[in-house]
């Protein structure tokens, strides 16, 4: 493990006890989950089994589970992994639900498999440079004519333009950068990276295909805005509308605070 992956471990640790109350009362969170889950499962199978990259807390993993799907469950962080196993015993899950601590790296390590789907919610990804360095081991879990659905934070997202006019074009070129940005998280910092669809299709290799691919979030507010639904709730309202059209239309299906990328595996 390299030295930003042992700070990524530590940053969630420290932020999983209170990384479920972000999202209580959060609806602009709340409402796209809900369109990550719906592309989803409009590719799954009753009793698909469902390899999780990045499963944080298990918000994900617990949906699908209680949908009678069969998830296996990863993260690099212990605090994280261990709030999954609180869930899995308090709600009942096993063995529907199994957990793994296991970085993203190490996938040929991996417990179960193969699986029907691969999931990565919420820019887990993005932590990691080269992202050969996952999909390397991908044609050895996933079965052909599977798919995998991945949630990445892009390089172009228009929200952050609006820092532009306030001169602020730090804020604004900031997922430009090719060699990443810092973040911190809990007092830790790590490095991210930001990637195009056309970058995960490259690390992917000619044995995928892209299958669904639409923006998240490209006029709505980004997931780290709570406030903003409730503030100016018309507004919201009818920039979820737009994102709902444009979503699905290039380029801006690859722009956004994430894309959500649904490629099947064709050997």
């Amino acid at each position: 493990m390299n030295e930003d992956f042992t700070q990524v471990a530590e940053a969630f640790s420290r932020k999983a006890l209170v990384y479920d109350d972000f999202g209580v009362d959060h609806e602009n969170l709340t409402r796209m989950r809900q369109t990550v889950y719906a592309q989803v499962q409009s590719f799954l199978e009753p009793g698909d089994h469902i390899l999780e990259l990045n499963a944080g807390t298990g918000a994900d993993a617990v949906h699908f589970a209680k949908k009678g799907f069969q998830v296996h469950a990863t993260d690099i962080s212990p605090g994280m992994v261990k709030q999954i196993g609180s869930k899995i015993q308090a709600m009942g899950l096993n063995p529907l639900l199994s957990v793994e601590q296991l970085s993203f790296t190490e996938l040929h390590q991996v417990s179960k498999g193969p699986f029907q789907h691969i999931y990565s919610n919420f820019g887990g990804l993005n932590c990691i440079s080269d992202l050969r360095e996952v999909t390397k081991h991908i044609p050895k879990l996933l079965q052909p004519g599977k798919l995998l659905t991945w949630v990445i934070m892009p390089r172009v997202t228009p929200w952050d333009w609006r820092a532009a006019l306030k001169g602020d074009w730090r804020t604004t070129t900031r997922r430009l950068q090719k060699d990443g940005i810092r973040a911190n998280v809990e007092g830790v910092e790590f490095q991210t990276y930001y990637f195009s669809p056309k970058d995960v299709m490259q690390a992917l290799g000619p044995g995928f295909e892209v299958v669904k691919l639409q923006g998240l979030s490209t006029c709505a507010p980004p997931a780290d805005n709570d406030g903003f639904a409730k503030r100016h709730p018309k507004l919201y309202r009818m920039l979820v509308r737009i994102d709902e059209t444009i979503g699905h239309w290039r380029p801006f299906n690859g722009w956004g605070d994430f894309f959500i990328l649904s490629a099947r595996y064709q050997p």
